[in-house]
């Protein structure tokens, strides 16, 4: 039942039966049981969910803890739990641990998926967006180019994840001033999400934007305008009038 509220969003209702469970558990199993530490895992979920990120933390080196004793150094759970607290290190802004623990994913990761899986691809992307967010971007240039190379390979060539990999790159090449790459990255992008969201769907905005500042960068202000206008007018139909990203 608490899984069943997560997945509907309900995450008080979530985290009140999670709790029960907890409480019939720690009773009955040991403090070392593989239960525990799914049930622990599971409550550090939810509170990622509703922001508490550092509860979530306690809650997955609970599970750490556990899966230290009782699993191998190479099991796929350990791979997951060093995911979760990555993803919660970056949430928090603490790039350097979260950088720690996502090359520690890898790290098992490579010992029982081929080279060419697509979870591999999820965490060469990860790497890569830490790269990015501590200014690296030559070496987040190639995580990312390790995660089109796999998602070439396994996913069809309009998928939406596709696309944000090419807005990836494009930004990447952008902030390193080489705007020729950047804007044929930002087209292949376009080019997939205009086939498969809809019209006034933000990530639309978002890419279209995107080119504008690159044509602005380029000295192309007929262009960057144009791209602009196609921005706003999505965003006049999806945002608050108010909104930020409006102003922007």
């Amino acid at each position: 039942m608490g899984m069943v509220h997560k997945s509907m969003g309900n995450f008080s209702d979530a985290l009140s039966y999670y709790n029960k469970t907890l409480e019939i558990r720690q009773k009955i199993l040991s403090p070392g049981h593989p239960d525990l530490a799914t049930l622990y895992n599971n409550i550090g979920l939810v509170h990622q969910s509703t922001g508490h990120y550092s509860v979530a933390l306690i809650y997955f080196r609970k599970t750490l803890e556990i899966q230290n004793k009782s699993l191998s150094v190479n099991h796929s759970d350990m791979a997951t739990t060093y995911n979760n607290i990555a993803t919660i290190h970056q949430l928090m802004g603490d790039y350097p641990t979260a950088l720690l623990y996502y090359h520690n994913t890898l790290e098992i990761q490579g010992k029982y998926l081929s080279s060419d899986h697509p979870t591999m691809a999820i965490t060469y992307g990860n790497i890569g967006s830490i790269y990015r967010l501590i200014g690296d971007y030559p070496t987040s240039l190639l995580f990312c180019q390790k995660t089109l190379e796999i998602q070439l390979q396994s996913l069809p060539s309009n998928h939406v994840d596709l696309a944000a990999t090419y807005n990836e790159m494009a930004l990447l090449h952008q902030y390193q001033s080489d705007y020729s790459d950047a804007l044929s990255y930002h087209e292949k992008a376009i080019e997939i999400r205009q086939k498969c969201l809809p019209d006034d769907h933000p990530d639309l905005a978002i890419t279209y934007n995107n080119m504008g500042v690159v044509h602005q960068s380029m000295g192309n202000y007929s262009a960057a305008l144009l791209h602009y206008e196609k921005a706003l007018m999505i965003q006049e139909k999806s945002l608050p009038s108010e909104h930020p990203s409006v102003a922007a």
